[in-house]
């Protein structure tokens, strides 16, 4: 679906199909290193993907967990007016 939509969108640029084709294969090949494991950068040494990482080091990924950033941390909903009139039956 991500081809036939970047494909679209490469042939509305005015381009021969031919390029266009081209153009979508090295797009292609940039989204799906971005969105697979091997081919995201390693955190450790970004000018590495962790694809070049494994094969140095002769390694197979079996298994990984996804952390989202913030992920686990709870904000308390206060309302500040109800906290304030709180506040001041206290007093």
């Amino acid at each position: 679906k991500e081809h036939q939509v970047q494909l679209d969108i490469a042939m509305q640029s005015g381009k021969p199909k031919e390029i266009a084709e081209k153009m979508v294969e090295g797009r292609m090949k940039k989204f799906t290193g971005e969105v697979s494991l091997t081919g995201q950068p390693f955190v450790m040494e970004p000018s590495k993907s962790v694809g070049q990482l494994l094969k140095e080091h002769n390694a197979d990924v079996t298994g990984f967990i996804r952390f989202e950033v913030g992920e686990g941390i709870e904000k308390v909903e206060t309302d500040f007016a109800a906290e304030v009139a709180a506040m001041s039956k206290q007093s």
